[in-house]
């Protein structure tokens, strides 16, 4: 075992921690913002989308910021965690000593400038733990990060729904003192990710714009881009559907640990399965395995538990390739091209942002459109467009993220002066 195999555990614990600031939040928002805040569904994506307007700036200067200060990446992380602390504290703990909307803003901006941040750090000290530009070295590396990212998703979805099912008081209160103490736990257990293997030193390279805009890494943004819109919109109606369309609001909770769960459970698999058979042979059977989930989602009745429990089983695993296999071949890309990591997952995590807030913007307002309002009496209407949204759109846009695999040539996945994975 390599220096940097021995740090892995502690790389999917600082994914766990990184993960609630991600999916998980964009589930919460809309049920939390409407029953705590008394924020509607429309106004709530205004906001998101213009926080994501920030990120648009704001991300690749934080790309550059990690590039300039590489021998502070260990202090640039502990700044993030006590950033993403704070933001927690505002959004969940605090009460608003202002109208709950600008401090629901300014909440968001904590916490979405300190995700950024470390997500930015994390995914770039990730193409230096792995040593190199062999996808295979990467593709390892993927499978512990992802799978502490599932876990960390895994606990942060369904922790709310537990607590509320318990009947305590004050569910999203304690959600947010619970997440502050896996930040702290974080930031005393990973102090060692970022001090680098003595052979693979952190090193500062200046950002050249012609090779930031080669066609593989680009390529592979547009794919991960167009991947990341129906997991971000099946992801922000998540909560909406079980509860209105199937009308099982008891199991929303348990709904949302088997999702999570099955993608944990999967990801190593999808790993191998992509060092032994080349990332377009595995990824394009996963999105279709999405497709085939979404599509049954699309004519479940309502009560049918056993169907969406199929869905979720389903729909979690091919979730764990997309979170797998695309990162790696994007770092493997960073390093055949010598790019700086910090400015390459800057525009990473931006796009991913992207994603989550283009369906919380288009979203939300479209269906309050609909006339859909969450927990109230729905019409036919307002519920098929819910369907609709949920399901059907996400089988659309994964199609199109197919046809662009489908579309990639052999070069940008698998460099011939490269020893890449089988194909």
């Amino acid at each position: 075992m390599t220096p940097a195999t021995r740090l892995y555990p502690k790389v999917a614990l600082f994914a766990a921690v990184l993960a609630s600031a991600g999916i998980p939040l964009y589930i919460h928002l809309p049920s939390f913002a409407a029953s705590a805040l008394g924020i509607d569904l429309a106004t709530l994506g205004g906001v998101l989308i213009t926080i994501r307007l920030i990120d648009l700036i704001q991300d690749p200067a934080l790309g550059w910021l990690v590039d300039r200060y590489a021998p502070q990446r260990l202090r640039l992380s502990q700044i993030g965690l006590a950033g993403l602390a704070l933001g927690f504290l505002m959004l969940f703990v605090l009460p608003a000593p202002i109208a709950p909307l600008p401090w629901l803003m300014a909440a968001l901006i904590v916490v979405f400038t300190s995700y950024s941040l470390l997500h930015i750090l994390f995914y770039g000290q990730g193409v230096t733990l792995a040593g190199g530009s062999q996808p295979d070295a990467h593709l390892k590396l993927a499978g512990w990060r992802e799978a502490g990212l599932l876990g960390g998703v895994l606990i942060a979805a369904s922790a709310p729904q537990i607590l509320i099912t318990l009947g305590r008081d004050a569910p999203y209160r304690e959600f947010g003192l619970l997440l502050v103490a896996l930040i702290a736990l974080a930031a005393l257990s990973t102090r060692a990710l970022w001090v680098g293997p003595a052979d693979h030193p952190v090193t500062r390279r200046k950002l050249n714009l012609r090779q930031l805009w080669a066609p593989a890494p680009m390529w592979l943004l547009l794919i991960g881009l167009i991947n990341a819109l129906p997991v971000a919109l099946s992801s922000t109606l998540f909560v909406f559907f079980v509860e209105d369309r199937l009308q099982l609001p008891n199991l929303t909770g348990p709904f949302l640990l088997l999702f999570f769960l099955s993608a944990g459970l999967a990801a190593p698999f999808w790993a191998k399965a992509a060092k032994r058979w080349g990332a377009r042979q595995v990824l394009v059977p996963a999105m279709t395995l999405a497709i085939f989930s979404f599509g049954w989602a699309a004519v479940l009745e309502p009560g049918s538990a056993w169907g969406f429990t199929i869905v979720c089983l389903a729909s979690g695993a091919a979730l764990a390739a997309d979170m797998v296999i695309l990162p790696a071949l994007f770092a493997a890309s960073l390093a055949r091209f010598d790019l700086p990591e910090g400015i390459g997952f800057g525009l990473w995590s931006f796009a991913a942002k992207v994603a989550l807030a283009l369906a919380a913007a288009v979203a939300l307002p479209a269906l309050q459109a609909a006339g859909y309002s969450p927990a109230a009496q729905n019409g036919t209407e307002a519920l098929n467009a819910l369907g609709l949204a949920y399901a059907v759109v996400p089988s659309l846009l994964k199609l199109i993220a197919i046809f662009l695999l489908l579309a990639t040539p052999r070069q940008m996945l698998y460099p011939e002066n490269l020893q890449s994975a089988r194909t």
